[in-house]
């Protein structure tokens, strides 16, 4: 699927369900939750588990929360960059020439040494 799908899809299915008539800080606190349930899949991930009560899980099962959190993650960004009318290949571009420029001058430093 490719992002431009992906944000349509998105859009759509959060509009089927009227997720989408949230205002942008209620969205940004679903943004952060789900960022926080992304965190605990990470730590999972590298732990074997979420907490030290619980016995280690299977790696494929850890792998598969950590996607669905991502997904979780990437859906809300989706959304509340649809609320500012912002496309992923926007974000995107502005993001590559940000660092592009700001590290630009690491190989001429890299270089003198």
């Amino acid at each position: 699927m490719q992002i431009t799908e992906m944000e349509k899809w998105i859009k759509d299915f959060y509009e089927m369900r009227k997720w989408t008539e949230y205002g942008p800080f209620i969205r940004l606190g679903f943004l952060m939750e789900e960022t926080g349930e992304l965190a605990r899949a990470v730590r999972a991930v590298e732990i074997g588990r979420d907490r030290p009560d619980e016995q280690i899980q299977e790696a494929s099962q850890l792998k598969k929360e950590l996607i669905e959190e991502m997904g979780d993650v990437l859906g809300n960004l989706l959304v509340l960059a649809d609320l500012y009318d912002v496309s992923l290949e926007e974000v995107f571009s502005s993001h590559q020439q940000k660092l592009t420029q700001r590290f630009s001058g690491e190989k001429e430093q890299a270089k003198s040494l």
